[in-house]
């Protein structure tokens, strides 16, 4: 397959791209004029390896055209950053992003969050960050870890970056000056690095604590844990703010209705929910937390 126009704009911005055949995912009498730009274009943060987050996507992607009568294309990210930039170009309609990345793509990329995942009640489900290091590290407490290196996700992660440097200033490290940072590029990327002692501590959330333990590769006993977070807001999924009004109530009230009945056991392990069944509504303000921790550390966004 020959990959053109909006494809090589993807892939020069730095996307894993996924292309599932418009006729696949499009009803028979679907007419496109109520689509804008033809079509709808879903971004996906890159939380975990792209072949394990796409056949779940694909699946998301399929049953939301089937509601809207309009394609949809599922890109995942290969950064936070770099989905941000493609919705700020008005690449994307949709998009899921981290708590950290939205805060970030509302300012500068018109993203609006409308809904996130549910928990086992059918509310808003939460997650926390951690900072752990591995038996015979040495480090016993937050204070030991200043001249060690430390691991983080992504700079642009909410549970992989902005609270573990919350929870380490916190503790009177600088995050900045006083540990020997590395970016492992997600939160897989940091789960092997502690695991395999090749970092002395660093970021683990529960999300991926979870996906770990569903695959058979963790085990409490190959970890300590320093510090952990309050509950963070999941992942929101944000539609784009300059899309037509019409469009934008159809396309939220579509996707709201969205439920995972479709995805297999295996697939539902790699959810940002574990328990989600589907997506529940939530308003910009959740994200407020993220917005306050911002300000608290003196992060500028626009610079990570």
């Amino acid at each position: 397959m020959k990959v053109t126009g909006l494809a090589v704009w993807f892939a020069r911005a730095g996307f894993a791209l996924v292309l599932v055949f418009a006729s696949a995912w499009l009803p028979a009498n679907a007419d496109q004029a109520d689509c804008p730009d033809g079509g709808i274009r879903f971004g996906v943060e890159p939380y975990e390896q792209a072949s394990a987050v796409t056949p779940i996507f694909e699946k998301i992607g399929g049953e939301l055209s089937q509601k809207m009568s309009c394609p949809v294309t599922v890109f995942v990210a290969s950064s936070y950053n770099a989905e941000i930039e493609a919705m700020r170009a008005g690449k994307l309609e949709i998009a899921e992003f981290g708590p950290l990345a939205y805060v970030l793509a509302h300012q500068i990329a018109d993203a609006d969050a409308f809904a996130t995942y549910d928990d086992a009640h059918g509310n808003p489900s939460t997650y926390y960050a951690s900072i752990v290091t591995w038996p015979g590290s040495g480090i016993t407490s937050l204070r030991n870890i200043a001249g060690h290196s430390f691991a983080f996700s992504d700079p642009d992660s909410a549970s992989g970056h902005l609270f573990p440097a919350y929870g380490l200033r916190k503790a009177g490290i600088d995050p900045n000056r006083d540990i020997k940072a590395e970016y492992a590029g997600s939160h897989v990327g940091t789960f092997e690095a502690i695991l395999n002692k090749k970092v002395d501590a660093g970021e683990l959330n529960s999300q991926q604590i979870a996906a770990a333990t569903a695959a058979g590769l963790y085990d409490p006993a190959n970890f300590i844990t320093l510090w952990k977070s309050q509950p963070i807001p999941n992942d929101p999924i944000a539609v784009r703010g300059d899309l037509p009004e019409a469009f934008k109530r159809r396309l939220i009230a579509g996707f709201l209705s969205l439920n995972f009945a479709a995805l297999s056991p295996d697939e539902h392990k790699h959810l940002m929910s574990k328990d989600a069944t589907g997506y529940v509504a939530v308003p910009d303000s959740n994200y407020d937390v993220i917005r306050d921790l911002v300000k608290t550390l003196g992060i500028d966004l626009e610079r990570l």
